[in-house]
């Protein structure tokens, strides 16, 4: 009799699954199923990883100072209030570990990132659904559904996959209404496809329990590379680091990251690339009958009429060799997340789908 149990909460966890990259039977497929860069890394980051084999047996820096330096630099931060992780992804998985276990609630939104919940059960805590309205979340909603028990509020600002927004004010309102043993996590994966927007920093800098993450995955395009960050209160930086592994980062990773974040003109080019083809899509999606809100990110969330008619038009995109992803899984059936490509993605995506609302009439 097999006497090896796992932690409460794990066996409930359902794995995650990430965007498709393949469609069987087709070949020269356009991915835009992860919201990955469609340009790729700065030619600076990969010249920083061309540089690192030399060195690959050598430890990687336990302290990432030279990183956090310049994130620190670029956006005007201290450096001693970030902290480094495998993605943003390990960032979140800290302050679980830190701050929350059994007994202890994780809220999330109806319509949030699905890791959510899985790190809340990884430590034995309950995930708590709140719901959003009109996909947009609702701090009174959440507000509401504080308690004692409440020790972590996961919020994605912009938001994935419904690419929405909350404005500075609702989310201080959110952090000074939450109970005091609550924090306040800021997931920012999207934030740089927003102009002139901090994530969230002003509102860490003024209080003492909020967190705000970010990722190299997204605009800097170095989800291979595995690595984001977060900016904290001292206090928790102190206890986060308590729990992170030494060596957590590779070398690679933290020099094409260093690269890659000091590489503010490339930024500035994919962010500007990205605006522009984001308004042509989203426009020409809603003249085909396809509609979505407003996105603040490197994706659109594209609406159907219900979750047969979303499926349909997936498994037509997939025929000519487009993959999106569908988001049935995050209460959204009628819907499909679609990540803004290269000009020519866009162009692809926008013509298959009118050839599909087309053949529906």
């Amino acid at each position: 009799m097999n006497k090896l149990t796992p932690q409460p909460g794990i066996m409930d966890i359902t794995l995650y699954q990430g965007g498709a990259a393949h469609v069987k039977g087709v070949s020269n497929v356009i991915k835009l199923s992860s919201n990955e860069n469609p340009y790729g890394p700065s030619p600076k980051a990969m010249e920083a990883v061309r540089d690192s084999a030399a060195l690959l047996h050598r430890y990687p820096s336990t302290n990432h100072a030279p990183l956090r330096a310049a994130i620190g630099e670029v956006h005007g931060l201290n450096p001693d209030q970030i902290i480094c992780g495998v993605g943003s992804d390990e960032v979140l998985q800290f302050v679980v570990h830190a701050y929350a276990g059994p007994g202890d609630d994780v809220i999330y939104t109806r319509h949030g990132f699905s890791m959510y919940p899985i790190l809340a059960r990884m430590v034995g805590a309950t995930p708590v659904q709140v719901d959003e309205s009109e996909r947009k979340v609702d701090v009174d909603a959440i507000l509401a559904t504080c308690s004692e028990r409440t020790k972590v509020v996961f919020l994605a600002n912009p938001a994935n996959p419904t690419s929405t927004m909350l404005a500075e004010g609702e989310i201080a309102r959110l952090a000074d209404g939450l109970p005091p043993q609550a924090i306040l996590v800021l997931d920012g994966a999207y934030a740089e496809f927003v102009e002139g927007f901090d994530g969230g920093a002003a509102l860490v800098a003024a209080r003492d329990n909020v967190i705000m993450t970010r990722t190299f995955s997204k605009i800097y395009g170095l989800g291979g590379m595995r690595v984001g960050w977060g900016y904290a209160p001292q206090d928790i930086i102190n206890v986060l680091n308590r729990i992170r592994q030494p060596f957590n980062l590779s070398s690679t990773a933290l020099v094409a990251a260093e690269a890659a974040v000091r590489d503010r003109d490339y930024v500035e080019h994919c962010r500007a690339e990205n605006t522009r083809l984001r308004a042509w899509l989203a426009g020409e999606l809603a003249e085909a009958g396809v509609p979505s809100d407003t996105s603040c990110t490197n994706f659109i969330l594209a609406r159907f009429a219900d979750q047969t008619e979303a499926e349909a038009c997936d498994a037509y995109l997939q025929s000519q060799g487009l993959i999106v992803r569908k988001v049935a899984g995050y209460g959204l059936p009628n819907a499909l997340r679609i990540t803004v490509g290269d000009e020519d993605g866009c162009r692809r995506i926008a013509e298959a789908v009118r050839g599909f609302k087309a053949g529906q009439a």
